[in-house]
């Protein structure tokens, strides 16, 4: 049996050729596609400072989480075959260190990293931005328990995916469809009319990130015999930019619930006037009477 460090001794393997162009890294541009993980998780940090210093510095740790995590989702590819089951579907967010480390040896540690830090980021987002009036009854509106319970959650998880890694990918998909249906409610909820334009663009981003990834896993063989094996790091690229927009929505949904005398207005960097940029908050006082 290969260790847990050693070069290809996960399962898991995508349709880019393995050392093409270094024999040290095994999936080129799957790895250095994750750079844009490394400049928009500082970038978001510091841009949302003000927002995270009122309302939790614990977000603080799900930036870090950002920076190293990885993709979602893998496929099994045994004795070069493809598994025809999708039971790993990602559902979003984000490669970093450790998705590099993971495309560069893909080896099972390499593997657990990944997808046991991106639990941890769902985990501390979902702890942390779920709107009390989605708790479970049982917890009331209690947040410390209703966290508690989503560390301990997570934790057994982190255990059993040693065990048997598809427990991980449960419970990420798990997190990830109630998030999912969180937005849409929110979104059916709101007047606001930047959160709105802000979940369409997301929607339309991960739609695209998603077709680059599921092509990649359905149609390898016409992606290599064209000489283009590159989707998988193009929803690296495309992923990332959802973490922003992410983000921001929730904060949006969250401040109408826990910061109602708080006004958040959504800004673009570098300027509010380009077509593009990256959707960040700036904190305002908002005094609003009885």
């Amino acid at each position: 049996m290969p260790s847990v460090f050693a070069y290809q001794s996960s399962e898991v393997d995508w349709c880019e050729p393995n050392f093409q162009y270094s024999q040290l890294v095994a999936e080129f541009y799957n790895t250095f596609s994750n750079v844009t993980f490394f400049i928009f998780g500082p970038l978001m940090t510091f841009l949302m400072r003000p927002y995270i210093q009122q309302r939790s510095r614990y977000l603080y740790v799900l930036f870090v989480l950002f920076t190293v995590t990885g993709r979602w989702g893998h496929w099994d590819r045994v004795g070069g075959k493809r598994d025809n089951t999708l039971d790993h579907l990602p559902l979003s967010l984000p490669p970093g260190l450790f998705s590099m480390y993971f495309h560069m040896t893909l080896s099972f540690l390499g593997q657990m990293l990944d997808e046991i830090a991106i639990l941890w980021l769902l985990a501390s987002g979902y702890s942390i931005w779920l709107p009390r009036c989605y708790f479970p009854a049982f917890l009331g509106q209690n947040r410390s328990r209703y966290s508690s319970l989503i560390i301990i959650i997570s934790l057994v998880s982190t255990f059993l995916s040693f065990l048997r890694p598809t427990i991980n990918a449960y419970a990420l998909n798990a997190i990830g469809l109630h998030i999912i249906y969180i937005v849409v409610q929110e979104y059916k909820k709101t007047k606001n009319k930047e959160l709105q334009h802000l979940i369409e663009v997301s929607t339309l981003i991960w739609a695209l990130a998603f077709t680059s990834w599921i092509s990649d896993r359905l149609l390898c063989s016409f992606w290599q015999w064209i000489n283009f094996s590159y989707l998988h790091s193009i929803w690296h690229v495309l992923i990332s930019f959802t973490f922003p927009y992410g983000m921001v929505i929730l904060a949006l949904v969250d401040s109408a619930y826990e910061m109602p005398n708080k006004t958040l207005k959504v800004r673009y960097w570098p300027r509010d006037t380009w077509p593009m940029g990256l959707p960040y908050v700036e904190m305002g006082d908002d005094h609003k009477s009885c």
